[in-house]
């Protein structure tokens, strides 16, 4: 068929409105699961303290009968601390820029801040997961906290026959990665999960790559159950999921995570991590200096470790 001669169609006709939707569309990822999971408590100095506490280990306890009574030797309290880091990020916006009729947005700034506000968050659960030491900073360099791996020392499967060692625990300095990597397996998981139980510990969520989470989708065993989400009877589902691991040390959720190094798998028991803020996430105008406003989204917070014999780590795995 063809078109009758003279027909108007729309290629010739000049000043039709553009057509589009009053929608952005957005899929990059702003999940932070251990940053939204862990307690958050105030902080009052830049430099944040606490104490950890042990008990003795268990002794045989006899007596006789009139014996005098002897106190016995004990143990004080370690202190901690962690330095407050501070997050900030600005955006700037021209007056023209201000007045003009955009789609898919009421204001530009409000978008922005908004944006702003969820690549911080992703930013703090990157530095929570770092594996970087604390730092006082000074008038020309900025401070920075220790990440969850200076931490963790007492719980820890890694490769130490080449360069890897863990950290002093105290924050002080980074853990040494192996130049050698390995696979994550299901027994060197087995391994740290029970010497966390051994510790006193009741971890309840597993973070890691997916990269890693491919690899416990294959853990199998009698004592060690992988529970998963069931298809339902005579549906086309393939199940492969990871719900929760069971073990005879505990349950534990495995949850993906983006910001950790894909190389580090954690086992935490939440309620003994905690951020500490100084200055919770404000947004801020700044001076005008000109036919433009600016403002700030500004976070101060640090990473408190309650006690890291409670969590532990599977650490130096390959990621390919």
């Amino acid at each position: 068929m063809a078109q009758p001669s003279n027909t108007v169609a729309s290629y010739d006709i000049t000043g039709i409105r553009e057509d589009m939707t009053d929608m952005i569309y957005d899929v990059s990822p702003d999940d932070t699961p251990f940053y939204s999971k862990s307690p958050k408590t105030k902080a009052k100095n830049t430099y944040h303290e606490w104490q950890t506490d042990a008990l003795r280990s268990s002794a045989v306890n006899a007596h006789i009968e009139g014996d005098d009574t002897v106190a016995d030797s004990r143990a004080t309290t370690t202190r901690l601390g962690n330095y407050t880091q501070i997050f900030k990020n600005a955006v700037t916006i021209s007056g023209t820029d201000s007045a003009l009729d955009k789609a898919g947005r009421s204001g530009e700034m409000a978008k922005e801040i908004t944006k702003i506000g969820m690549e911080q968050k992703l930013d703090i659960e990157k530095a929570l997961f770092a594996n970087q030491a604390r730092d006082a900073g000074n008038n020309t360099g900025a401070r920075y906290m220790a990440g969850v791996p200076a931490w963790l020392t007492t719980n820890t499967e890694f490769e130490s026959g080449s360069s890897g060692a863990d950290p002093t625990g105290d924050g002080t300095d980074a853990r040494t990665d192996d130049g050698t990597p390995v696979a994550f397996t299901q027994a060197r998981l087995n391994t740290v999960l029970q010497s966390v139980w051994e510790s006193g510990g009741k971890p309840d969520t597993v973070y890691l790559s997916a990269f890693q989470m491919n690899l416990a989708l294959g853990f199998t065993g009698n004592n060690n159950q992988r529970s998963t989400i069931r298809a339902k009877r005579g549906s086309n589902e393939v199940v492969n999921h990871m719900d929760v691991y069971v073990t005879p040390w505990g349950t534990v959720e495995f949850m993906l995570s983006r910001e950790n190094r894909a190389r580090d798998i954690f086992v935490m028991q939440s309620d003994m991590w905690a951020i500490a803020n100084l200055r919770g996430t404000r947004n801020e105008p700044l001076a005008k200096s000109g036919d433009s406003d600016k403002r700030q989204v500004l976070t101060e917070l640090t990473l408190v470790s309650r006690n890291e014999k409670a969590s532990g780590g599977v650490f130096d795995n390959t990621t390919s």
